[in-house]
């Protein structure tokens, strides 16, 4: 079909309280957070999102890394959740 030609875009579906609640603190960590900063500069640079899709992927990802976190009872470790993307040989 002519759906998968057209670009992605951000998903409404979903609580918005959260999404709004989430957005600063992602936003934040991607300024300053090296292991989340990387990974949001990987999104821009090589998958070619746009900047709010970006911070979008980063908000799913501190999303899940809250909920292990909770889950655990363990401390935020960026280098845990958002691992640097694996590098492909030439």
């Amino acid at each position: 079909g002519t759906s998968v030609d057209k670009p992605a875009r951000i998903s409404k579906a979903g609580n918005k309280y959260l999404r709004k609640a989430l957005y600063m603190p992602a936003l934040s960590a991607a300024r300053t957070e090296e292991n989340v900063r990387a990974y949001y500069q990987h999104l821009i640079e090589q998958r070619h999102l746009k900047k709010i899709q970006a911070v979008c992927a980063v908000m799913r990802k501190l999303l899940h890394a809250i909920h292990a976190m909770l889950s655990n009872q363990t401390d935020f470790d960026g280098a845990r959740f958002y691992r640097a993307p694996a590098r492909i040989a030439p």
